[in-house]
């Protein structure tokens, strides 16, 4: 069976992300630890917390993070905490937003030689004007067919997108640094995935699976994985 497509994540795999929130959680904890009569690593964990229980009211991206950090400060410091605390966590927040995309070494290059052979698919989820903004500030826009930002990735939302454009699950490849949103939904509807991990994974992400998970060390090393798969691409 002939791959026609490749879907490409975003968010720590064609450029970085999760350092940015590592960062700005250990500055939040440091704003917040004053006023609160918890060590830092149980800050850290109400804002976790927080986080996962706002998933379902506010999805995922900055805007989500920065108001479950707001959240989060208020109820580990029993409502204690300053309000000019609260408007430097937003400030936090705002920074993230507009921090500049940097592409992971090698993105640039691969995606371009993969365009030449495949029809390549941006799927990746969070806040709508964040993540087309970051997509059009990427220099990578032109390279794909089309782009998909989703509220979730699990099996659904992958048969939907792969229904708009016509795809088969099984002429299709998935590409993340996330096993549990870019490799299992994939998987389970019929289609093929490779996980290429990140420095750092959110917990939200983590995922338990058996190991037989295909893994590359980089994204250098998919052109040569696909063809060593017996994958020929479209003449």
């Amino acid at each position: 069976m002939t791959i026609d497509w490749v879907g490409l994540d975003a968010d720590d795999t064609l450029w970085h992300s999760e350092d940015g929130f590592v960062d700005i959680t250990a500055r939040y904890v440091a704003l917040v630890r004053d006023h609160a009569e918890h060590d830092d690593e149980e800050i850290e964990a109400q804002l976790m917390r927080t986080e996962r229980a706002n998933m379902t009211h506010f999805g995922y991206g900055v805007k989500a993070f920065t108001l479950s950090m707001v959240e989060a400060a208020t109820a580990i410091t029993a409502g204690r905490v300053p309000a000019g605390v609260l408007a430097e966590i937003v400030g936090l927040g705002k920074e993230l937003l507009a921090k500049p995309v940097e592409l992971l070494d090698g993105v640039a290059e691969v995606v371009e030689t993969l365009a030449d052979e495949y029809r390549l698919v941006l799927i990746t989820k969070g806040d709508l004007l964040h993540q087309e903004a970051k997509v059009a500030d990427s220099g990578l826009a032109d390279h794909f067919r089309a782009v998909e930002i989703v509220t979730e990735k699990d099996p659904g939302s992958y048969r939907r997108v792969l229904g708009r454009h016509g795809i088969d699950a099984r002429r299709f490849v998935m590409v993340g640094n996330s096993v549990k949103s870019d490799v299992l939904p994939v998987i389970d509807i019929g289609g093929r995935a490779v996980h290429i991990p990140y420095q750092y994974l959110w917990a939200a992400e983590h995922a338990e699976h058996d190991g037989s998970v295909p893994e590359l060390a980089s994204i250098r090393d998919l052109p040569d994985w696909l063809a060593g798969q017996s994958i020929q691409p479209l003449g």
